[in-house]
């Protein structure tokens, strides 16, 4: 069959892609062998374009120190995973009585703080919050592909940065934001250890909540690993939180016996548009007194976003500072974005 990936059309595997709880994937039938050179010149082409929008974007807004455009960043940055994104990892920053929670940034599979975070930890720090990031899941704690291990043990690293956060700052609480695996595996540790009490809210982008389809986490794992020239079989081989995060795992039916927690407040953005997490409303949480659920094309029906390119979607970005200070809401804009590379023109400021 053919998929309609963003503005080109990519044959996909004429098998499909098996996962298990104990992360053992394994392709049946067979794959299309033009399927992983076709996925990698397309995205590579995409990526040298996003490095020149990326690179005219930060200048062009000499106020803001980022740019909207994941693919630029995310290449950029991939190399350096122990490097915390601009303004995170300030150890000697204090809240203040306006932004009195730490953020922690939780990335997703695949992902590391920095390459993850380039337009999130930025923009959180221009409006004044404490922000901190965190590697997790990997291999070792330099590996650049992180996020790979088995969730449980990953909350258990995000539970002791936590409270290395917490130490430091003389905060009560944090907020966490993350993305993919990074919104859904703090429920983990929510629920189980003990973050009930250190967790003020928890804000997610395109979350994992309740698993994705096969086909979903081999495109995951084909465009990052076309960004980083790594074949998506080797990825996923060594993946064990993606079996963990397929729909009916085991793993996300323990965790989502427990959906929520009143202690915290939960905010879940979402795109039509995601291509790693399908449904889309996989994402979402169940209604709640304290849940909001965001899909982003009812705000701006011309954000086509994707699953990567919405951690650093302006439109998602302007919800989660929302979400953080709801008494002091930004203008969320509403301007194209395109899938990977974010929008091709210039972002208001918020």
């Amino acid at each position: 069959m053919t998929l309609s990936f963003k503005s080109a059309t990519l044959r996909v595997c004429d098998g499909w892609l098996g996962g298990t709880d104990d992360g053992q994937f394994v392709l049946q039938e067979q794959r299309d062998p033009m399927f992983l050179r076709s996925l990698r010149a397309g995205l590579a082409a995409a990526t040298a374009a996003a490095l020149a929008v990326f690179s005219a974007g930060t200048a062009q807004a000499a106020t803001l120190p980022y740019g909207y455009d994941f693919a630029a960043g995310f290449a950029a940055t991939a190399a350096a995973p122990t490097t915390p994104p601009p303004g995170a990892n300030d150890f000697s920053c204090r809240p203040t009585a306006a932004h009195p929670y730490p953020v922690i940034l939780v990335h997703g599979t695949f992902g590391n703080m920095d390459d993850n975070w380039q337009t999130a930890s930025p923009l959180l720090a221009a409006h004044g919050y404490c922000v901190f990031a965190l590697n997790y899941g990997g291999a070792t704690p330099t590996s650049i592909v992180q996020g790979t291990g088995d969730i449980a043990a990953s909350a258990g690293q995000l539970a002791s940065f936590v409270n290395t956060v917490l130490a430091a700052t003389g905060a009560a609480k944090v907020d966490l934001v993350g993305h993919s695996q990074g919104g859904m595996m703090p429920r983990y540790y929510i629920n189980f250890l003990g973050g009930d009490s250190t967790v003020d809210q928890l804000v997610g982008l395109a979350s994992s909540n309740y698993g994705t389809a096969s086909l979903g986490l081999f495109t995951l794992a084909g465009e990052v690993g076309s960004l980083l020239g790594i074949p998506p079989s080797t990825l996923l081989a060594a993946c064990q939180a993606c079996g963990q995060q397929g729909t009916g795992s085991s793993f996300l039916a323990h965790l989502n016996a427990t959906p929520t927690v009143p202690a915290v407040r939960y905010t879940v953005i979402a795109s039509r548009d995601d291509e790693a997490v399908i449904p889309y409303t996989n994402s979402f949480l169940p209604a709640a007194p304290n849940v909001t659920n965001i899909t982003v094309q009812d705000q701006c029906s011309v954000d086509a976003t994707d699953h990567l390119e919405l951690a650093a979607d302006p439109i998602a970005l302007a919800d989660v500072l929302n979400a953080l200070d709801p008494a002091h809401p930004v203008q969320v804009p509403c301007v194209p974005v395109l899938p990977l590379t974010g929008p091709p023109g210039p972002v208001p400021a918020f």
